[in-house]
């Protein structure tokens, strides 16, 4: 492929485009297949573009095809401003393929000559993170390996499936649903490339299928599968399901087959966050629990921890107040309550209990909270007897995907069984979320009063995604002074907010992979125009009402 004429303007291919923005410029890239992308990608880009890049193949009689990367951010304002527009063919009056614009990729464009033009185009104001796009020669089946799926049901298969899939892919689906509807995703099949060395679930390094809450690279990541297992039943809230599918350039599987459902939420009135999270009935899988260790004989393992099973229970190798047992919800779940038992060794009839525990908490598996009470470790008290089954609510619920109990006394040793109690987000009324976490939000919605650098950016202040978030430019920010600012783009009736802390960074930013950076206090103000801002006030003092950090959030459009 060629992109552009003369060959000495190649220099201009990777030129940052607001150098020479009063130009409509070209160059030069031979190969079958490349790349092109916005200034600064995945960055911001600059206001003021207008970029013009043509493609064309070396025969006449083929065709191209354009492949979009998901991670795709262009001001949404009916693409009247910054767009990106895609013409069949190299005259000025060529056919339009598309002009696209928002937080939405397009799906896969194919030229029916060989040619393509393709335009980008910035204003003064509201810049995103852009677009990157490969072009190739079009093949049979290509266009397949980047989907868009907004019908309610459908089926999603790995290219040329059920044949072996190519090499050297790295394909893209997304499932975007309607507001209020949930999106299941349910593998049929599944054979890649397996790691022979594979430690852990995730561990692949040579063919992978990574399942994202939202945008690939910007969303909570739910799993990554390889080898022949089949991934387990993925059910997402966030109105934004993607997968992103790698292979490398040596062996080549059946692939996979899978089938998705949008369903309407059913939401009642009568709500309570209390419901069952699967423990008992097996919701939660045998690969979803895991434990610090097991005993040795392999019959007190952490599959035997559920609520009400008959064959033993989870013993770890030792009884120290180190051990715990850890379930990985899969994606975030409200924490509101834990039943505990203990068992009855079916080999020695003796009896073994867990008398008090601790709770952690996490929402990447990495970063864990010690629930607490006031200033102290919340101690809950768990068993009396080995077959009594114990309730404890969480006085203040939780959001977390990953739950460990800790157990810190017993009788006779450690041996435990359980079940959680708790909710999704939205399954209560009017709890919509709003896109921060999943990236519907651009990072062109989400603006601050300053920001310290790149690392801790605006844009970086998505809950769960990132490790690091936003931090203002001072390292001691005077309180009341900063502020961090979310455009939802459509009025919209609020509930609440969720917040949460961060870590990572350099020395200079005031927060470092060594120390956490959190707000403790918070108040809100609201409006309609981005100009005349009022504050949530409260009723009680007539004063803006200060919020802490353990709130839950519901909204809803109105």
């Amino acid at each position: 492929l060629q992109i552009g004429l003369p060959e000495q303007q190649l220099h201009l291919v990777n030129a940052p485009c607001g150098e020479i923005r009063a130009w409509m410029w070209k160059g030069v890239a031979r190969g079958s297949a490349g790349y092109i992308t916005s200034p600064g990608y995945p960055l911001e880009y600059p206001p003021h573009q207008n970029c013009h890049w043509i493609v064309t193949a070396p025969e006449p009689s083929q065709r191209i095809v354009l492949n979009f990367n998901p991670h795709f951010e262009i001001e949404r304002l009916d693409c009247k401003y910054d767009f990106i527009e895609i013409r069949d063919g190299t005259s000025e009056n060529a056919d339009v393929l598309g002009r696209h614009c928002s937080n939405i990729a397009p799906a896969p464009i194919i030229s029916s000559g060989p040619s393509l033009q393709i335009r980008f185009v910035s204003d003064y104001a509201h810049q995103g993170a852009g677009f990157s796009l490969r072009y190739e020669i079009f093949k049979t089946g290509s266009e397949f390996c980047f989907r868009n799926f907004t019908s309610s049901s459908g089926m999603i298969e790995s290219p040329g499936f059920p044949d072996k899939y190519p090499h050297n892919l790295e394909c893209s689906y997304m499932i975007i649903a309607p507001p209020h509807m949930d999106i299941t995703l349910t593998f049929l099949t599944f054979d890649l490339e397996n790691d022979p060395l594979l430690v852990g679930e995730g561990d692949c390094k040579y063919d992978w299928l990574d399942v994202w809450d939202g945008l690939p690279q910007v969303s909570p990541l739910i799993g990554r599968y390889c080898g022949t297992k089949i991934p387990p039943e993925i059910q997402s809230s966030s109105g934004l399901l993607s997968l992103s599918f790698h292979t490398d350039m040596a062996v080549a599987k059946d692939g996979f087959s899978a089938r998705y459902n949008m369903t309407h939420k059913q939401v009642s009135d009568s709500f309570h966050c209390s419901m069952v999270l699967g423990m008992e009935t097996g919701k939660i899988s045998d690969d979803q629990i895991s434990a610090s260790t097991t005993f040795y004989d392999n019959r007190w393992l952490p599959r035997q921890a559920r609520l009400n099973n008959d064959d033993n229970a989870w013993t770890p190798s030792e009884d120290s107040n180190k051990e715990y047992i850890q379930v990985d919800l899969h994606f975030l779940k409200v924490l509101t309550g834990i039943s505990t038992q203990g068992a009855i060794s079916k080999e020695t009839q003796k009896s073994y209990y867990v008398t008090t525990f601790k709770l952690e908490v996490s929402t990447n598996g990495e970063d864990w909270m010690v629930y607490r009470h006031g200033k102290n470790h919340k101690i809950f008290h768990a068993n009396t007897d080995p077959a009594e089954v114990v309730l404890n609510r969480v006085p203040q619920p939780v959001l977390a995907r990953f739950v460990r109990i800790r157990p810190q006394t017993w009788k006779n040793g450690i041996a435990l069984r359980f079940e959680l109690y708790g909710c999704q987000i939205t399954d209560a009324p009017c709890s919509d979320l709003q896109g921060l976490l999943s990236g519907l939000l651009l990072d062109a919605q989400i603006s601050a009063s300053s920001t310290r650098d790149m690392v801790w950016n605006p844009g970086t202040a998505r809950l769960v995604a990132s490790r690091s978030g936003w931090f203002p430019a001072a390292a001691q920010p005077l309180a009341g002074e900063e502020w961090l600012q979310v455009d939802l783009g459509v009025p919209t009736t609020v509930r609440g907010v969720i917040t949460q802390g961060a870590r990572g960074g350099d020395a200079g930013s005031g927060a470092t992979t060594d120390n956490r950076a959190f707000v403790r206090k918070y108040k809100v103000a609201h409006s309609l125009n981005g100009k005349e801002w009022n504050f949530i006030m409260d009723f009680k003092t007539s004063l803006p009402k200060v919020g802490g950090g353990r709130e839950v959030i519901g909204v809803c459009q109105k």
